[in-house]
């Protein structure tokens, strides 16, 4: 039955006990108690989904994405971590691509992962060769399912295709490796022919199906359509598209129709606009049916990693990852978070590896800076804090983030105090090309100038080795955070880097801008390390 006649069963009786006659009040039972998934005849409650597991494609779908090239380096950290947070199958990538790739595939094997590691192969019978070659413990086949992939793409019958499917499984079983079958463009497919399809690959010895929604067509009512045909042929997976925007609900619905393993990628990352996000299924499973699949405090960490290595910057309000997703400005949610940490929030940031953010700008209220400054050791009047607020905001209304040093200098000179640097750029030389970065830079270490030159993986970090040269132990902070906020055009471009270092435990985010990227940088982490250094005033800034 279509989810949408059941809501409108559901919305007519309801209206049904509205108009009844007031000699019986008592609501219907059935309807006041219902429920999306679980009351339909297709589907269970997705709190009863205690068996789902996922299978993570970022190191081959979501390397599909435009200008993303993971090395095998890159390959193998991500595998580490996605095994590090209890994901079930690891697609490594397609041993089909080449030399290059399948050096990759066995750097991953190699690992002694927990995760069981597979390969994604056509439906040629020499990627399963490949692939075995690789060491992979198994390998997803996709076979054409729909008549334009098996007419128009494939040109080739659906009798073939049963029948090669049937021989593809039964060799890679014969092999010993564990065996889902893709049906490509499933979706979009007869879905007599799908049962047919799959259930051949069954009887075949395939472990499980699976049905890709490839180009992101299919709606929640189509989803429920499938897996409930499929629910008796056996264990069956979605492999959801977001180009409808419609990935986690398609791959829930697939859930709550029987499927126990979901494919997706770290951040959504994949062709197009890309495959359903692993971390936002966890988390709706985990926080809105109690249902645990992996080990969500491992998500944030494995989203940067991902997203460092591929180049793909998080979007700042993405769910569950996004930079925005615990962080508050707006002073009425300021102030009721900080008397209520759920106030504002659906599940705590620390499930997800998290930490809440309270940050200042034109929406900041007094609560929201009175608690910054407070982190930062700085004590007011009540007749300072609020000039304090109103210069946070007029900043703000300028268009600027404020940051902390943007903060403790407004406290500084509302407060008529002057701070005494201890630290200060004076002047930078950094070169790059064919050879090994390197950097010179002279320092201001109160009040004595130091210079030292120092190599790096670039210019910025050849800077920074410079600088941790001239002050010695006292420049072991840590760089958390570091990212271009904003770029101005034409040819004297301005470019405004953000940085946040931490220290034992305190933490400052400091911006700063120039026209060349490196010297911004550098003025930046050495201005966060010159308000660190200012907490302590023992250590000793010595050329050590």
């Amino acid at each position: 039955m279509p989810i949408t006649r059941r809501i409108e069963e559901v919305a007519a009786r309801r209206l049904g006990v509205k108009f009844v006659g007031s000699s019986d009040p008592t609501p219907d039972t059935d309807a006041s108690n219902s429920f999306l998934f679980g009351d339909h005849p297709a589907t269970r409650s997705l709190a009863e989904a205690t068996d789902v597991e996922f299978l993570d494609t970022t190191l081959r779908d979501g390397e599909q994405a435009p200008g993303v090239s993971l090395t095998p380096a890159e390959k193998a950290r991500i595998a580490k971590r996605l095994d590090d947070a209890d994901v079930s199958v690891i697609e490594a990538g397609s041993a089909c691509t080449g030399p290059g790739e399948r050096e990759t595939i066995r750097r991953v094997t190699s690992l002694d992962l927990d995760a069981t590691v597979v390969s994604f192969c056509r439906g040629v019978r020499n990627d399963i060769d490949l692939a075995l070659d690789c060491g992979v413990d198994g390998v997803d086949i996709v076979v054409p399912a729909s008549d334009r992939h098996i007419e128009t793409k494939v040109g080739t019958t659906h009798e073939q295709v049963v029948r090669d499917t049937v021989e593809l499984v039964e060799y890679a079983a014969d092999h010993g490796l564990w065996v889902e079958v893709l049906g490509e463009d499933g979706s979009r497919a007869d879905l007599e022919f799908l049962v047919e399809l799959m259930s051949a690959a069954m009887d075949a010895g395939a472990d499980r199906v699976c049905v890709p929604d490839t180009v992101g067509h299919a709606t929640p009512d189509r989803m429920l359509e499938i897996y409930a045909a499929l629910n008796e042929v056996g264990p069956t997976s979605t492999h959801t598209h977001d180009d409808l925007g419609l990935a986690v609900t398609n791959a829930l619905v697939g859930v709550a129709a029987g499927a126990d393993l979901v494919h997706g990628t770290v951040n959504g990352i994949g062709e197009r606009a890309g495959n359903v996000a692993i971390e936002e299924v966890a988390i709706a499973l985990d926080h809105g049916y109690g249902v645990g699949t992996l080990r969500t405090e491992e998500l944030y960490g494995l989203a940067e990693l991902v997203a460092n290595s591929t180049g793909v910057p998080i979007a700042p309000n993405k769910a569950v990852v996004g930079e925005n997703a615990f962080t508050h400005e707006s002073g009425i949610h300021t102030d009721g978070t900080l008397k209520d940490d759920s106030m504002y929030e659906p599940y705590p940031p620390e499930r997800v590896g998290r930490e809440r953010r309270l940050v200042l700008g034109k929406h900041a209220g007094r609560a929201g800076v009175e608690a910054a400054l407070t982190e930062h050791d700085v004590g007011v009047g009540e007749d300072e804090l609020p000039e304090i607020v109103s210069r946070v905001k007029e900043l703000g209304d300028r268009g600027k983030r404020v940051t902390d040093a943007d903060l403790l200098a407004i406290a500084e000179e509302v407060r008529g105090q002057e701070r005494e640097r201890r630290v200060e750029l004076l002047d930078l030389t950094a070169a790059s090309g064919s050879g090994t970065p390197t950097a010179s830079v002279r320092l201001r270490v109160k009040g004595e100038e130091r210079t030292a030159a120092g190599t790096g993986s670039g210019p910025v970090d050849a800077a920074l080795t410079a600088v941790r040269g001239a002050l010695g132990s006292a420049a072991d902070a840590q760089l958390e955070e570091y990212h271009v906020d904003a770029i101005t055009g034409g040819t004297d471009a301005v470019v405004t880097v953000e940085v946040t270092m931490s220290r034992g435990d305190r933490t400052v985010n400091v911006a700063a801008s120039d026209a060349d990227i490196t010297t911004a940088s550098v003025r930046a982490m050495v201005d966060a390390l010159d308000r660190l250094l200012a907490y302590d005033e023992d250590t000793v800034l010595a050329d050590d």
